[in-house]
């Protein structure tokens, strides 16, 4: 539970990504490849400055999520970006006024009660990282039945 903010840290910075996407493409219109080299195109929409950012805040929540899988169970951590979800649907709603209506508001409950489950599961786990939990794969390993753990 230690990781819990680099977790929710690597949630967020998602969640963010996705809504500068779609800031992005909202700004540039309907996309059309006609008449325009599909390259350039797809250059124009990259570099467009939203989603630039969009792009790039990625990378550092990629880079975020690489190190709290370094340091704790992937089946702990990965449940947790389903909190982007919930974090989209919620500013979408206040910031691009889409709908979040009764069907959609069950979904993210039920999102949430998975996750809440899930960070009991990491108190059973007394602090430890993965390091003391999970398999030893090693190059030579590979293809044997040789996995200890």
């Amino acid at each position: 539970m230690k990781y819990i903010i680099f977790i929710l840290f690597t949630v967020m910075t998602n969640a963010a990504a996705q809504l500068m996407l779609k800031q992005g493409m909202m700004s540039m219109g309907p996309i059309s490849f006609e008449g325009v080299n599909p390259l350039v195109r797809l250059l124009q929409i990259v570099f467009s400055p939203w989603v630039f950012l969009g792009l790039c805040t990625f990378v550092i929540s990629m880079a975020s999520h690489l190190y709290v899988l370094s340091k704790v169970e992937l089946s702990f951590a990965y449940p947790f970006l389903s909190l982007a979800y919930v974090a989209v649907a919620i500013f979408a709603y206040f910031v691009f006024r889409e709908d979040l209506n009764g069907w959609r508001i069950a979904g993210i409950a039920c999102i949430c009660v998975g996750t809440i489950l899930i960070a009991q599961s990491g108190r059973e786990m007394g602090g430890r990282g993965h390091e003391d939990r999970t398999a030893s794969i090693t190059p030579d390993k590979i293809g044997t039945s040789e996995i200890v753990r």
